[in-house]
């Protein structure tokens, strides 16, 4: 909970919740305050395992993080865009086309979406090693805060959730946790991020979608759930659905880095953007999310001592003497995402692009 000393940051209104009906995604709600039991992590493993087959995406609650303590990281999450100049935006800009890496701010229209037009989202991401590059003014007295709160995801959210995956699989329960270390090199960030309202000629020109259909490269995103509904999951049969704001819930989706590590088995799941429905179209839509990646070193082949994974068949994506590490996974999907030129698959509607040998598939 902040400490009456803690610096003042104004408060950031978020919007009302949208009062339209909309076709949202019947997604699991997984309580991880019961994995603190044996009993309740073999009935969460079981949760967890279904979860992901069915959708790749569920919710996590009673996390330990209380409701101010979210509000105020929300307000915090605001101050990159909202108390920091142009000028000194483009001073801490990430250099992604050339490290391949997010750190640091990812301007507006720096993304190509469809059709000529640039995106209109701001994020500024911050290494969970606060000080491993300088920050805006502004955010400096407030990096204890973010430092804390990135422990809390990795500590309190992750680890506790990649227990429950190696369970599912029938692995040790450390498996993933020592494959995720908070002090090992690697990229996984707390991200701020804001989407702003676009021109009508926009919207048509991309059918109102403001980040096309793709996976997650890390393993796991945790995105702190807030009122602007615009994310949408591609389900099984092939529907896009809505994903409902929850209060103070986490919404969790797995990414490539999992699918490769279980050999197809708990698949990235395909999620985009799309303008808000009408009661929110005028408001920002400010995000905060843990991306999640396996240490730098990680070789990302599947785990085939899992029982599991061995009965249900192991579908790798390249083969393991050519499977990427994380590091050469996150730089190459980073250095051309929105930056490439795709081609059309032979699925209608879908893109596509061969990052390190292996298929990269766009849904528009």
């Amino acid at each position: 909970m902040p400490s009456l000393t803690s610096p003042y940051v104004p408060h950031y209104v978020a919007a009302p919740p949208s009062k339209e009906t909309l076709d949202y995604a019947d997604l699991a709600i997984i309580d991880i305050s019961k994995a603190d039991t044996e009993e309740g992590r073999d009935a969460l493993a079981i949760e967890v395992r279904e979860a992901l087959l069915n959708h790749g995406f569920f919710y996590i609650v009673n996390h330990g993080y209380p409701q101010d303590q979210t509000d105020r990281m929300f307000d915090i999450a605001d101050l990159p865009f909202s108390a920091v100049s142009d000028s000194e935006k483009e001073m801490y800009a990430g250099t992604m086309k050339q490290s391949g890496s997010y750190q640091g701010y990812k301007l507006r229209q720096y993304w190509h979406i469809d059709a000529g037009v640039r995106d209109q989202i701001e994020h500024y991401n911050i290494n969970r090693d606060v000080t491993k590059r300088g920050h805006p003014e502004t955010l400096r007295p407030l990096l204890p805060e973010i430092k804390e709160f990135s422990r809390h995801n990795h500590f309190n959210v992750l680890h506790p959730m990649l227990r429950l995956i190696a369970r599912s699989l029938e692995l040790p329960e450390d498996t993933l946790v020592n494959n995720h270390d908070y002090d090992a090199v690697g990229e996984t960030y707390v991200r701020f991020m804001k989407y702003y309202p676009r021109a009508e000629e926009e919207e048509t020109k991309t059918k109102n979608v403001w980040l096309k259909g793709h996976t997650d490269f890390g393993s796991i995103t945790i995105l702190w759930s807030q009122p602007v509904a615009a994310l949408q999951i591609l389900t099984r049969e092939g529907k896009w659905c809505w994903v409902r704001h929850i209060e103070n819930a986490l919404v969790v989706n797995a990414g490539d880095a999992l699918d490769f590590l279980t050999g197809g088995y708990y698949k990235g799941t395909i999620h985009r953007v799309v303008k808000p429905p009408e009661d929110q179209r005028n408001y920002t839509r400010l995000g905060v999310f843990y991306f999640v990646m396996p240490n730098d070193d990680v070789k990302l082949v599947p785990m085939a001592e899992s029982p599991v994974l061995q009965r249900a068949g192991i579908q790798s994506r390249c083969d393991d003497s050519e499977a990427p590490t994380m590091e050469q996974w996150r730089k190459a999907r980073t250095s051309a995402y929105g930056q490439s030129d795709l081609e059309n698959g032979k699925e209608k509607g879908v893109e596509q692009e061969v990052i390190n040998g292996v298929l990269v598939k766009h849904y528009n």
